[in-house]
């Protein structure tokens, strides 16, 4: 049995990272298997950064 393929980010560019990779949230992020996303990684954007650490949905 193959494990499911996660779907990949939505393309929407209302992140601050000046990337045009975008998750609407930490869920859409892990299901991506991209998390932790640091400052800098596209798809980062401070709303999903609670801590503002510049790691962002790293729980």
């Amino acid at each position: 049995m193959t494990a499911p393929v996660p779907p990949p980010p939505m393309d929407g560019g209302g992140n601050k990272g000046g990337s045009d990779v975008y998750y609407k949230n930490c869920t859409a992020a892990r299901a991506a298997g991209v998390t932790p996303l640091h400052r800098g990684d596209p798809g980062y954007a401070p709303r999903l950064d609670r801590d503002g650490d510049g790691i962002a949905c790293e729980r």
